[in-house]
């Protein structure tokens, strides 16, 4: 075969395949898989979709639900699941600058925390401080746990007799918002207030 014969038939080869090509459609993400045939039927009466003889299904279960409500700002957020109710103050709300000492306006929030710590009769109450990044983790510590006590001596004063306490300080542990902006380290700056929702409670 001569060399032009030879151009001929590769020439052909490459038109042909060019023909036979499925342009990709200009909206195809690369590697699409997307493919025109329907789904595959289902068979309501198939062996392998009912409970084998002697089965039986599983008790009904609540599904655990979180509902959240932050005031505008964010100084306060209620978080109610069907276990348990938790309140979280941002430190800058209860404190001064880098203070364990209660502000004015710290009193007032707290009573009406205790006001539905008695209403729901819980017995055991929560209390963890938290901080952001900035400084030294053991100085976060120490002012973490600090406020905390502090929120837990105010808290109660205007609570039921025979409430148990836990207070921890947690420092930068357990963030709830981004530390690399103000507005997330002042998020994660708080006190969280939290006790079980018991069935005699709304």
């Amino acid at each position: 075969m001569t060399t032009s014969s030879r151009i001929a038939v590769l020439t052909a080869v490459l038109l042909l395949a060019t023909a036979t090509a499925t342009p990709a459609l200009a909206d195809d993400p690369p590697n699409s898989t997307s493919s025109s045939s329907p789904p595959p039927p289902i068979d309501a009466n198939s062996p392998e979709l009912m409970l084998p003889d002697g089965a039986t299904l599983a008790p009904a279960k609540i599904l655990d639900i979180k509902q959240v409500v932050e005031e505008q700002g964010g100084e306060q957020r209620r978080e109610d699941t069907n276990v348990d109710v938790t309140f979280a103050l941002q430190a800058e709300v209860l404190f001064g600058k880098d203070s364990a000492k209660l502000g004015p306006a710290a009193t007032a929030r707290i009573a009406a925390i205790a006001v539905e710590i008695n209403k729901q009769n819980s017995s055991k109450v929560r209390v963890f401080g938290f901080t952001d990044n900035l400084g030294s983790y053991e100085h976060g510590l120490k002012l973490s746990k600090q406020r905390a006590d502090a929120v837990q001596q105010e808290l109660a004063k205007s609570l039921d007799p025979g409430k148990t306490f836990d207070i921890r300080g947690y420092s930068e542990d357990y963030p709830i918002a981004d530390n690399s902006t103000e507005e997330g380290r002042t998020k994660n700056r708080r006190v969280e207030i939290s006790f079980p929702r018991t069935s005699s409670g709304s």
